[in-house]
Parts: C-alpha cells; structure tokens; sequence
C-alpha cells in the first residue's frame, strides 16, 4: 500500500545513515530527554499517590469516614440514631463515641490526650485500630474495670506500659470543701496501639463507654456517632442526605471536612509538581527543535529537489513534522514503558536499592510510612503521554514552516 509523501519520506529520513552523525546523537539525546522525563512524571505521580493513599488510609483508620453528633455535643437516644444511619445508602457501620479532653499523668510525667469512649464490641465497625494493637485488645476495656488504651507515642511520653497505673485529668471541676479541684481517676493501661499517624499515636486514648460517660458527666448520653461507608469517596453526598433527612438538632461532618486543609495541601503540592515535571518534558521535547534545525540546514539539498520535482511547502512541511514526531513517539513509548516498570515495581526496586547502598532512606524509627508505596493511576499515565506528544508536535512546527520556506535556487546553488 502506497504510503503519503510526507509519511514516506519521514520514515525514509529516520531510518537512513546520516552523512552528519552529530545530528544522529542530538536525535538520541532528544528521545533519550523525552523517556527520561516520562519515566520520572509516571514515577513520581504514582510514589505521590501512593503516599497520599497510605495516609489518608491511616487517617480512616483512626477517624470515622462521617460523625453525626449533638449540636451541644449530647445525644441521648443514640439507638435510633444509628438504626436511622444504617438505612442510608452506602452507610455500613455505625458505632456511638463519647469525646473529651484531658491530661494523663504518670510516672512524674504528664500529656495531653483526646480521651475516646466506645463500646469495643462496635468499634470494630468504624474504624481499623482494633488491627494495630502492639499490646492487649478492646476486649479487655470492661465497664467499671477503668481499663484505658493508649496510642504508642502517648504510652512512650508517660512511660507507661500494659498493667501499669496512669492518672486521668479532665477539664471538668469538682467543688470540695477545700476549693475547686480538677477530677482525677486513676486507670489501667490494658492496651497499646500504633495506627501510624503521630497525631493520634501521640494523643489519643481509648475507654469503655461508660467509663467516659462518668468521667465527662454524661449519664446515658454520647457526644454522638460515627459512621463507615463503604465507599469513602461518597461522603460528602452520604452527608448531604444525612443533613437533609435528619431533624435539624444534629450536626454531621465528613472526613473531607475535618481534614480539609491537609489535603487541599497534598493536591497544591501534587499540582506543582505535575507542573515542575511537565517543564521538564518541555526542555527535552524541545531538544527536538535543534535537532531539526541542524536536520534541515543538513538536507536543503533534497528539499530542493523534492521541491522541483513537484512537491508543495505543506508536503515539506510534514515531512519534518513527521521525522519530529517519530523522534517524540519513540521518547514517549520508552519512558512510559520506562516509568509503568518502575511504578508497579517500586516495592521491588527501592529496597534493593537500600540493600545495595547499605543504607534505609525511611528509617522506621523516623518515619511513620517505612517503605515507598505506590499508587499508578492509569489516567495519569494517559494524560502524560498525551501531553508529552502535543509537546512534541509543537516542537516539531518551527523547523517544519522553515524547511517549507527554503527556496530551491538558492538551496542548489552552491550544490
């Protein structure tokens, strides 16, 4: 089958030995560029996603995918609350919590903590911390037994291990003879966990619902219940129904609400660097202008010949846009292959890598995520590679309209 002149000739033109080898390495160096810059966008991206994925799992982990709650912080007829919750659409699990502040003391040493009230039997359907226990289990929190659950960090700040003593503060006041006096309760550590997250490894204790509700004087209340979807990206819209079915007195909120501001600030960052990386497929798309240039200044004598024998400046033209697009094609396939391969293997590869350099770049004991994960989004895979070839066909343009602008005379006159 007959092939377009422009096409033709292209390929023509990328398969001939060239009488200037310095054309031939630029060309390499272009397609070289253009894989490079692929690989690194697909690679990054996808290591960005996976550390976006692995902490906003361990965010979940410890936090409900949506909270419905008093709008005093009281609930008191939370049975038909989460019986009303479980009829929505995507709601799965639905456990009440008690929420309060405070100060554990032990040892000599003193911590702030978020003190959390559950009932260990349903807060399995909430939330993952049940399968981060270093140490002991929520069956061991007990109504009346005031057993108490520490996050690792906490544990470690108060130097307090399991069967150890630990003094509760709460804000709340007791009026005595002698003055106002903060309410103390003394509590066992039954458990230690480790979620993953400083925030609640550092500050956050778990109790029996009871236990709560007599340290924060709220008899028969909780401050209200969090739910699970099975699906964490329908928040916003399980909410919505939530706030339009529900009577007026409860609040609810989502987890894309209460950590807003965290994840606005990994997309910004996602954004720039997407940005920053882009530029870099531009530098090396753009190596593709010089190497035509000096392609063109190399073969006016042809095109001068193609020119009288018949062919127009638009056939010239596409000539080159398409020796400039085989050039980008070629880049782009190896550095998406180049970049899919790492992606998919960085759990292989990283510590190899390490075991090599003899060396952990994510020390366990610094880092809460140890390891590099990875998350490769196939639309982010598509979006690269057809940017980088839109970047390629606009690097091809300019030395394209000046070989068409080259007149025959003056290109054979010194032939």
């Amino acid at each position: 089958m007959a092939l377009p002149l422009e096409l033709y000739v292209g390929l023509r033109y990328t398969r001939a030995k060239r009488r200037n080898h310095f054309i031939s390495f630029i060309s390499l160096i272009s397609i070289l560029g253009i894989a490079l810059g692929v690989t690194v966008l697909v690679t990054v991206l996808s290591v960005m996603n996976g550390f976006q994925k692995e902490i906003r799992d361990r965010i979940l982990g410890a936090t409900a995918h949506a909270t419905v709650s008093g709008i005093d912080g009281r609930l008191s007829d939370w049975q038909s609350l989460v019986d009303q919750s479980l009829q929505f659409e995507h709601v799965e699990g639905a456990a009440p919590y008690v929420r309060g502040e405070g100060m554990i003391s032990a040892k000599g040493k003193v911590n702030g903590t978020l003190v959390r009230g559950i009932f260990p039997q349903l807060e399995a359907a909430v939330s993952d911390i049940g399968e981060h226990m270093e140490a002991g289990s929520f069956d061991d929190l007990v109504a009346g037994e005031f057993n108490i659950i520490l996050g690792a960090d906490l544990a470690h700040a108060v130097n307090a291990g399991v069967g150890d003593k630990v003094t509760l503060i709460t804000p709340q006041a007791t009026v005595s003879p002698v003055g106002i006096l903060p309410r103390l309760k003394r509590f066992t550590v039954s458990g230690i966990f480790r979620i993953g997250m400083y925030q609640y490894d550092s500050a956050l204790a778990l109790v029996h619902m009871e236990d709560a509700a007599k340290l924060f004087r709220l008899p028969g209340q909780v401050s209200g219940v969090r739910l699970k979807l099975d699906d964490m990206f329908a928040a916003p819209t399980v909410t919505k129904h939530l706030l339009n079915d529900l009577p007026d007195v409860y609040y609810v909120t989502d987890w894309t609400q209460t950590n807003v501001n965290y994840f606005k600030a990994v997309e910004t960052e996602k954004s720039v660097m997407r940005i920053i990386l882009f530029l870099i497929v531009s530098v090396a798309a753009f190596n593709i202008v010089s190497a035509l240039v000096m392609l063109v200044t190399d073969k006016e004598g042809d095109i001068a010949i193609l020119r009288t024998l018949g062919a127009s400046p638009g056939n010239i033209m596409g000539i080159f846009i398409v020796q400039g697009t085989i050039i980008g094609v070629f880049g782009i396939i190896l550095g998406a292959i180049g970049g899919i391969a790492l992606a998919t293997n960085v759990d292989v590869i990283v510590p190899a890598i390490e075991g090599f350099l003899g060396r952990q770049f994510f020390p366990a004991d610094v880092y809460y995520i140890s390891e590099i994960p990875s998350d490769m989004h196939w639309a982010d895979v598509v979006t690269i590679t057809v940017v980088s070839f839109v970047l390629t066909i606009l690097a091809t343009i300019y030395p394209a309209w000046r070989a068409s602008r080259l007149q025959p005379a003056s290109a054979l006159q010194y032939e």
